[in-house]
C-alpha cells in the first residue's frame, strides 16, 4: 500500500507543474487576444468580433480559476479535510461554468437588441475579419497544446478548459461567416453570428455547471471504470465473490467502498491480505484515492 500512495505522489507535482505551465501559456493567449478582438470589433463596428473578444475574457478569467485551483487541490489532507483537497478542482469547475452561463445570457440580450435595431449597412470593415481569422487559428493551436496536457496528466479540468478552448475557435469560425456576410451587404448576419456565440458560451457554463454539480453530489465513475473495478476483485486470488460495489468521484480521484467475500475458516490475518491485495491492484491500475473494504466470509 505504502509503495502505491508513493506514486500517487510522485505524480501530483508533475501534474501541478504541468497544469501551470499550460494555464500561464492561455493566459498570455488570452490577453492578446480579448486586447486585439475587442479593439478591432470596436474600431470595425463589428458586434460579432466584440462578442467574441468578451468570451476570450472570459475564458481568461477561467484561466485564473484553474491556477487557483490547481494550487489548492494539491495540498494534502489535514485536521479538517480527511480525504485531500481534489474537490477545489470541482469547486472551480462549478464557478466556471456559472460564470460562463451569466456571460452567455448577457451575450444573447446584446445580440437580440442589435438585430432588432441592426447595423447600417457598410459600417463594418475588412480588418475584423482578420482579426477573426488570426484569432480562429490561435484557439485551435491552444486547444490542440492544452489537450495534449490534459490527457498526459489525467486533468478532469484542464481537459474542460482545453474544449473551452476548442469552443471558443468554434465561435471565432461563426464571428467569421457573420462579418463576411456584413461585408457583402447583410449586416444583420454579424448580429447572428454574436447571438449564436452567445448560445454556445451559455451552453457551456451550462455543461461545465451541470457536471460539477453532479460531482460535487457524489456522482459515481464511468461504466467502464466501475468494469475495471469488478474484473480486478475478481481476479484477486482468495475473493470469492464480492457486492455492494459503490464508488464516487473526488476531484479527478475515485473513492471505493466494496464487501469481499472470502472463505470463512480462513484466519483474520489471511482475508486481511486479500482485501489489501484487491486494493492497491486497484490503487495502481485507476486513479484511486482510497478503497474502503468490509470482509464477508461465506
Amino acid at each position: 500500500m505504502d509503495k502505491v500512495i508513493e506514486d500517487h505522489e510522485l505524480e501530483t507535482p508533475d501534474k501541478q507543474q504541468a497544469a501551470k505551465k499550460s494555464t500561464l501559456v492561455s493566459v498570455a493567449v488570452n490577453i492578446c487576444l480579448t486586447i486585439s478582438q475587442v479593439s478591432a470589433g470596436i474600431v470595425s463596428g463589428s458586434q460579432g468580433l466584440i462578442a467574441d473578444g468578451i468570451h476570450s475574457l472570459t475564458d481568461l478569467v477561467a484561466d485564473f480559476v484553474v491556477l487557483f485551483a490547481n494550487q489548492h487541490s494539491s495540498k494534502e489532507a489535514d485536521d479538517d479535510h480527511h480525504y485531500g483537497h481534489q474537490r477545489y478542482e470541482t469547486a472551480a469547475s462549478l464557478f466556471l461554468g456559472v460564470s460562463l452561463l451569466a456571460v452567455g445570457v448577457g451575450m444573447l440580450w446584446k445580440a437580440g437588441e442589435k438585430i432588432i435595431d441592426p447595423v447600417p449597412a457598410g459600417q463594418i470593415q475588412i480588418i475584423a475579419l482578420y482579426v477573426a481569422l488570426g484569432c480562429l487559428f490561435a484557439k485551435e493551436l491552444l486547444f490542440r497544446y492544452m489537450l495534449a496536457v490534459a490527457e498526459r496528466v489525467r486533468s478532469s479540468m484542464l481537459v474542460a478548459n482545453a474544449w473551452h478552448a476548442r469552443s471558443d475557435a468554434a465561435s471565432s469560425l461563426v464571428v467569421s461567416v457573420g462579418i463576411v456576410g456584413a461585408l457583402f451587404g447583410y449586416p444583420i448576419l454579424d448580429s447572428v453570428g454574436a447571438l449564436v456565440v452567445g448560445l454556445m458560451v451559455a451552453k457551456t457554463g451550462w455543461q461545465f455547471s451541470w457536471d460539477a454539480l453532479n460531482d460535487l453530489m457524489d456522482r459515481a465513475i464511468s461504466v467502464e471504470e466501475h468494469q475495471r473495478i469488478e474484473e480486478i476483485i475478481q481476479s484477486t486470488i482468495g475473493v470469492r465473490g464480492f457486492h455492494d460495489l459503490r464508488t464516487r468521484k473526488m476531484g479527478d480521484m475515485i473513492l471505493v467502498d466494496v464487501h469481499i467475500e472470502v472463505d470463512a475458516n480462513s484466519t483474520v490475518q489471511i482475508g486481511h491480505d486479500i482485501a489489501l491485495a484487491a486494493r492497491n491492484q486497484i490503487m495502481k491500475e485507476l486513479p484511486v484515492l482510497n478503497v474502503m473494504t468490509h470482509i464477508d466470509p461465506i
